[in-house]
């Protein structure tokens, strides 16, 4: 692996296995070429949490993380088994300190220190409705049987989607009988981690009486971060908001090649800041962050944006600009309300200590990571325990 390859963000992951299933269907008799790694389980501490996923191209190469780097020639080494046999694979590794494992395989000191599952599956075409419509900005949840005990198989796969338009979402059974999956249970669990782009194991039990055990992998879309500007400044913001953000650019004069200018872009567009909302669609998980160096489009934008439904509106500059717009916007009549003002942010960005312009841009687009998250800023030496939050996704009748 390289620092490229090991570092790619899911969205790009989940697009190179929707390459992958698209550039296999069409090589006839030659069979999956590709493995997927997904971490599905974890107890105690561990560098990623479940749903992390690593690519194995046929070569070996590895496209991807679920660790820091501890475990990938190990699991290159059971890809390739699953490559020979076709067939998906569970696999286990301790790291916790004084286990065998971790101290005469792996050495001391590998940092996760805690026991990690993670399913082997050759690519298959269950995972093309999920990648994509997850690539076309929908929510999805996949569903994939880890046990191998019948009358499902291992590897079976059902997706879910809460936005299907009907009241309850809907299941596409992609693997297996439908009538042996328990959808009614796994329904809100499903819905729940799309909602907060979790994935977690599950324990159902059939009416045969069996146990089936389930990975539910939530894979919300992309939040979008809208940012208006054209300047210099924007496209440090642009280029490492791109990993996180689905990033729409938006320009308010039509002299500039934007699409050129910010290459990392998803998008570009050109508009006045009087019809922001006309533009575009904004809504609960837009974020904006304004930086035109414009007083009178800045302003403009900025009473666009919070007559929107987005929970982060960002305001480049000092606090005294905003409050010079503030005074200007009471003499038309416009009067503020505080739920439009709690999602005002400016000045923008952490208080990170950087004047430097990619100082800048990583406050920036690290307070709007955190709001998207639902966290508030802090150290995470301070925080009580694990980093990544324990997912208790239950069904209606509160079993997880």
């Amino acid at each position: 692996m390289t620092d490229n390859t090991w570092t790619v963000p899911e969205p790009e992951l989940l697009e190179r296995v929707r390459e992958r299933l698209e550039g296999e269907s069409r090589q006839e008799n030659e069979g999956a070429t590709a493995v997927l790694a997904t971490l599905v389980d974890v107890e105690g501490n561990a560098y990623r949490r479940p749903g992390a996923k690593l690519l194995f191209d046929a070569d070996g190469e590895g496209i991807g993380a679920i660790t820091a780097g501890c475990l990938e020639d190990e699991l290159r080494t059971a890809a390739a088994t699953v490559r020979e046999t076709g067939r998906p694979r569970l696999v286990s590794y301790d790291l916790r300190e004084g286990e065998e494992s971790a101290s005469d395989v792996w050495g001391l000191g590998v940092g996760c220190n805690g026991r990690l599952e993670i399913l082997l599956e050759p690519l298959a075409e269950s995972l093309r409705p999920a990648v994509t419509a997850f690539d076309e900005g929908r929510d999805v949840a996949v569903c994939t049987v880890l046990a191998d005990d019948g009358p499902l198989e291992r590897g079976d796969r059902a997706s879910y989607y809460p936005d299907a338009g009907e009241r309850n979402g809907r299941f596409d059974v992609l693997d297996g009988d439908p009538a042996d999956w328990p959808t009614d249970a796994l329904e809100r669990p499903a819905r729940d981690l799309v909602d907060r782009g979790r994935g977690t194991r599950l324990e159902r039990t059939l009416e045969s009486g069996r146990q089936l055990e389930v990975f539910v992998d939530g894979l919300a879309a992309q939040p979008e971060l809208v940012v208006c500007g054209t300047g210099h400044d924007v496209a440090p913001v642009v280029e490492l908001a791109a990993a996180e953000f689905r990033v729409t650019v938006v320009g308010f004069r039509g002299a500039v090649d934007l699409d050129e200018r910010f290459p990392d872009a998803d998008r570009t567009v050109t508009t006045s800041p009087a019809r922001l909302r006309d533009a575009l669609e904004l809504d609960d998980r837009t974020h904006a962050v304004v930086m035109t160096h414009n007083f009178v489009d800045d302003r403009l934008a900025v009473d666009e944006l919070l007559r929107s439904p987005a929970p982060y509106v960002g305001l480049l500059g000092p606090r005294e600009r905003f409050e010079e717009m503030r005074a200007a916007f009471e003499r038309e009549g416009r009067q503020f309300a505080a739920s439009e003002l709690e999602r005002l942010y400016t000045p923008i960005g952490l208080d990170l200590g950087s004047g430097s312009p990619y100082g800048i841009a990583h406050s920036i687009v690290a307070e709007v990571l955190a709001v998207a998250n639902g966290r508030d800023p802090g150290h995470l030496s301070a925080r009580d325990g694990p980093i990544h939050e324990r997912i208790d996704a239950t069904d209606d009748d509160g079993r997880s």
